[in-house]
């Protein structure tokens, strides 16, 4: 009786570990192997605004949680591996933290969209945060001006909450009682 044997064909996180370093963002989502070049200056202006934003009221508020920038991998399952412009860990999801990475879903992803993300930062990136329970993804906008936030709904899937234009007052989190950004901030020049 002959057997017949099945190999999964796509990349894991062991292969990724493999890659030599290039300065590349290099992810996996359902083991497709996408790369993206370094992000343009505006792009990084408005990740470390947020970045800054968030820390500064993590010192004044401790025991929330902790926030990362786009220098760590985060792991879902062995084939879906992403490496967001910012995610935040809340102070109930501290047993995902590792020290080469984060294993599991962050409550906050945020991802600044760029011409060569937009599609997939839209599409298989936010099908991925919803279905591995990420609790909060922003999608923010720099060429609309526009921070699209998406929560938890009552199904449990994500749901967009609301898109703010930048003359919105401020952006605003449950995830981060009393935090606000002025989104004329985040989106100067």
């Amino acid at each position: 009786m002959a057997t017949t044997m099945h190999f999964d064909r796509r990349l894991t996180y062991d292969d990724l570990a493999r890659m030599p370093d290039d300065s590349m963002r290099h992810e996996l989502i359902d083991g497709v192997h996408y790369v993206t070049p370094s992000p343009v200056l505006r792009h990084e202006r408005m990740v470390m605004r947020l970045s800054l934003a968030i820390g500064i009221y993590l010192e004044a508020n401790p025991g929330i949680g902790e926030v990362f920038g786009s220098k760590v991998d985060t792991v879902f399952t062995r084939w879906d591996v992403v490496v967001p412009d910012l995610v935040f860990v809340a102070a109930d999801q501290q047993a995902i933290l590792t020290e080469p990475n984060i294993q599991g879903a962050p409550a906050l992803v945020v991802e600044v969209l760029s011409p060569g993300t937009r599609k997939r930062d839209l599409g298989v990136k936010k099908d991925l945060f919803d279905r591995s329970g990420v609790r909060q993804y922003w999608i923010v906008d720099p060429k609309a001006n526009t921070v699209t936030i998406y929560r938890r709904g009552i199904d449990g899937g994500l749901v967009k909450v609301h898109s703010l234009p930048d003359d919105a007052p401020a952006l605003t989190t449950p995830l981060l009682p009393g935090f606000s950004l002025s989104l004329e901030k985040l989106f100067r020049p």
